[in-house]
């Protein structure tokens, strides 16, 4: 509708109502955060009319990328330092995550063609804490008969078992060796290779990107395939399996968000909602603002548009965003890397994780560091919870910690028409969010997202 036309009027508008944008829709959105943008962009390719609203002003919700000014003013701390240098040399994820050159977010971008919108970069290094140490994560044969991280004998089994996996073809049995991983677990199947407990750990938690051990009581099959991506990755660039965006992951939501507007879909920032509107059977049928509604057979959103009922707590998650005037130590030089603190390492049930960021994507000033420390609240104090992950990256000038609760749904949405995602997790990347989002796909479409694309086109600049 463009600026100055009339508003349209429907029989279902109660008297001093109008119609909010164009009245009635396919499917109304709230939050511009990536879930919820992925979602309004891919439905809109798909044909559908989509609305999408946000209470901020400015796109990425809870996962937006903020210059320097409003980082120190989000957190309460006063006005920075000069010596940090000008906002325009800040772009600082308040949900910093690295994205898996060969994983399913990157299919994503492909897939929507989002890419032509972005530029990435390489992350430096990908690293494990072992025994009080940071090593790197060795993920191809050679690397492994030269890393630390284990012995003599079992390098060459941890060799031989990478050679296995890089080998192993769900779908031709002639690759299988006489191991049918539909059945054997994956704890039987390091056994089967003979690798120790201290190797399951650093596989399971660094490469297949696992968040406990409840995997190795279960069929191998889907981490064998996690474990794939990741060495597929790591393949492609060398160095580590992770790319990030220049400019950082702002870009994200703003891309697939100009994608759903290209394709009709409206938006509207700075816009709340009051409520959710339901229709006699409890399905949601549309939303109010204020004087405004609009009807549409669905409503898309992330847990803080919904009422209480709707979705559940799942725990929480600290993040402390570090600013350091060095690298992270003992990473051989890296300046961005990724560090997986295995949560029994130091006495936790969850990982914690570690992610550095520079100059190199354009997120902080030249000599300026980003360091992000994130794992899942434990302890009363959550501050205690981060505690090993800040001992690791030496001399801090500023903190910045937040703790978030987070949520999922209740529900599937099949009845209600409400289709929640769930909170970001507490993890440095991007995979099990990618879950949730074709998750979110599945139920709002009642189909899986064909991703059936050459990952070897993606633009990534390294």
């Amino acid at each position: 509708m463009a600026e100055g036309d009339e508003k349209p009027t429907f029989d279902w508008l109660p008297e001093g109502m109008e119609s909010l944008a164009d009245g009635e829709y396919d499917a109304i959105v709230m939050g511009t955060g990536l879930k919820e943008c992925v979602i309004s962009g891919l439905l809109s390719v798909n044909g559908m009319k989509v609305l999408h609203l946000d209470r901020n002003g400015y796109y990425g919700a809870d996962c937006a990328s903020l210059n320097l000014t409003n980082l120190y003013k989000k957190f309460n701390a006063g006005e920075p330092p000069s010596e940090l240098g000008t906002n325009r040399d800040y772009n600082v994820d308040l949900i910093p995550k690295l994205i898996m050159a060969c994983g399913n977010l990157t299919k994503m971008l492909l897939h929507s063609k989002v890419t032509r919108y972005l530029d990435f970069k390489q992350i430096d290094g990908s690293y494990v804490y072992k025994g009080g140490k940071v090593l790197k994560v060795p993920a191809t044969p050679e690397e492994a008969l030269k890393s630390s991280l284990m012995g003599l004998f079992e390098k060459r089994r941890f060799r031989k078992f990478l050679i296995y996996i890089d080998q192993y073809e769900a779908d031709k049995p002639d690759t299988h060796q006489n191991r049918d991983l539909s059945k054997m677990t994956m704890r039987e199947l390091y056994n089967d290779f003979g690798l120790q407990p201290d190797t399951h750990e650093f596989i399971s938690h660094a490469m297949c990107l696992q968040l406990d051990d409840a995997h190795l009581d279960q069929p191998a099959a889907a981490t064998v395939k996690e474990l794939q991506v990741y060495c597929y990755s790591l393949a492609r660039y060398g160095t580590s399996p992770y790319i990030y965006p220049v400019y950082g992951l702002g870009g994200l939501p703003e891309g697939f968000s100009r994608l759903c507007a290209i394709h009709g879909g409206t938006f509207m920032l700075n816009r709340d909602i009051d409520e959710i509107l339901y229709d006699e059977s409890g399905a949601a049928n549309g939303v109010k603002a204020g004087n405004e509604m609009a009807k549409a057979k669905m409503v898309i959103g992330d847990p803080s548009y919904f009422p209480k009922d709707k979705v559940k707590a799942t725990g929480q998650v600290v993040r402390c965003i570090c600013l350091l005037n060095h690298p992270i130590p003992n990473v051989n030089k890296c300046e961005s890397v990724q560090i997986i603190i295995p949560g029994p390492q130091v006495g936790r049930k969850n990982d914690i994780f570690i992610c550095s960021l520079t100059k190199s994507h354009e997120v902080s000033a030249q000599g300026v560091y980003i360091a992000i420390v994130s794992t899942k609240v434990e302890k009363s104090q959550p501050e205690d919870d981060i505690a090993p992950g800040i001992a690791l990256l030496g001399h801090v000038m500023q903190k910045f910690t937040s703790v978030a609760t987070t949520y999922e749904p209740v529900a599937d949405g099949s009845s209600d028409k409400c289709f929640i995602s769930s909170s970001f997790d507490g993890t440095s990347h991007f995979e099990n969010d990618c879950d949730d989002m074709l998750s979110l796909y599945k139920r709002v479409t009642g189909k899986e997202l064909d991703m059936t694309i050459n990952a070897d086109s993606v633009e990534a600049d390294y």
